[in-house]
């Protein structure tokens, strides 16, 4: 049990989709993918820039306003440890909160689309506020490094079933627009952290992201949004042919996650294992989660990095009750809009599975892959590594 929830903490970080439920479907993001006739990506898709989005916000509804919150200073990323192609950085943003709120909707605004791979919104409560501010405090330039988690630990509630996010942004996401009546708790006093993963494949450039909050008065009329995560092995060995290099074995591809990232977020690859059972080497793994309260499934989402080529999210797969909340047969990274869905109520002993498929064939057709040699790949933070995560808004009574 203190492996798992160390885990929860760990996926704290992980690269996610736009959450949460919308009154419309997620429009389609603008991409610079186009299937091939085998349903795999063509040569020439960088797998990391989406066009930044320009439509304009959705008009107010009644009793909400708007919060305009960026980093104070432009940040230009580098690899906090001196290697990769990665930096996971937070930014502590304060909304002046005068009363309980709830968000009702968010419009993550990435600064600079070329260097922003995702971005978190995670909820700092009133009693880690002095934390979080010392982190900023005593860390030179904009921000912390935070590879994982905030740094700042999970807080009241914080888990794989109840994540401490307010939304989040990757290639493909939109303004997300909450249902009436739905919201996501931010209560007075509290803060945000803002989480944002650079990639620096082509380049180190500032970036200075925000985010448009929706805010209104949270009632006892408001029903909470709580965000659940899926997440699942990845174990994916080289070709045979290509097997000869040293990160084709397991335990050297660890320790280089490791080293890139640290300790902590380093061990995910290993902690699934005791979260999910048996895991065997291949394309395609799965984790099976028992559904523990009552809730009711609002909005969906995947994320894979760039060797993703399906996911899929069932509830009771092979039984007479089996539904399917996610099915996304030719995985499209630039694509990450999350999606409503029927609301779906689930009881204790449903059971919830996520099921991806990745391909080292893919490194073939990717820039991001070109002098890049072939690895074992499991579960990193790196545009270039991989993961396998559901994402599931869900309401409770």
């Amino acid at each position: 049990m203190a492996a798992l929830a160390v885990l929860a903490l760990l996926l704290g970080g992980c690269g996610s989709t736009g959450s949460g439920g919308t009154d419309a479907p997620a429009r389609a993001g603008r991409s610079a993918v186009t299937p091939s006739p085998t349903g795999e990506p063509e040569a020439g898709h960088s797998g990391h820039t989406a066009a930044a989005d320009d439509t304009p916000p959705r008009p107010l509804r009644a009793g909400e306003r708007r919060a305009g919150l960026r980093m104070p200073a432009a940040y230009t990323p580098s690899a906090p440890y001196g290697r990769g192609t990665d930096d996971y950085r937070c930014f502590l943003l304060d909304p002046r909160l005068a009363s309980d709120q709830v968000i009702t909707g968010f419009d993550v605004r990435p600064g600079n689309p070329d260097v922003v791979h995702h971005v978190i919104l995670f909820r700092v409560p009133a009693e880690q506020v002095d934390a979080a501010q010392r982190e900023d405090a005593t860390t030179e330039g904009e921000g912390w490094t935070c590879f994982g988690d905030t740094g700042l630990g999970g807080g009241p509630g914080a888990g794989l079933d109840d994540a401490p996010w307010l939304g989040a942004w990757a290639p493909g996401g939109r303004e997300q627009v909450h249902p009436r009546g739905l919201g996501v708790e931010l209560d007075r006093g509290s803060r945000i952290v803002m989480q944002v993963h650079y990639n620096l494949v082509g380049g180190a450039e500032p970036d200075r992201s925000g985010v448009d909050l929706r805010l209104a008065p949270r009632t006892p009329a408001t029903t909470l949004l709580h965000t659940r995560l899926l997440p699942a092995p990845v174990e994916l060995p080289c070709r045979p042919g290509r097997d000869d290099a040293a990160l084709c074995e397991r335990a050297t591809a660890v320790a280089d996650v490791k080293e890139r990232f640290g300790e902590g977020p380093g061990s995910t690859a290993d902690l699934l294992h005791l979260l999910c059972g048996e895991v065997r080497p291949g394309p395609v793994q799965t984790c099976d989660r028992p559904v523990t309260q009552p809730e009711t499934v609002r909005g969906v989402a995947g994320h894979m990095h760039l060797l993703g080529r399906q996911i899929r999210i069932e509830v009771n797969p092979g039984t007479p009750r089996a539904r399917t909340l996610l099915d996304v047969p030719v995985w499209n990274f630039d694509d990450q809009g999350s999606r409503t869905v029927r609301p779906t109520r689930l009881v204790p002993g449903d059971t919830v599975r996520v099921t991806c498929r990745h391909t080292q064939r893919l490194r073939d057709q990717l820039p991001s892959f070109e002098g890049v040699t072939e690895r074992y790949v499991v579960w990193g933070e790196g545009s270039t590594d991989e993961m396998c995560l559901g994402i599931l808004q869900v309401t409770r009574p």
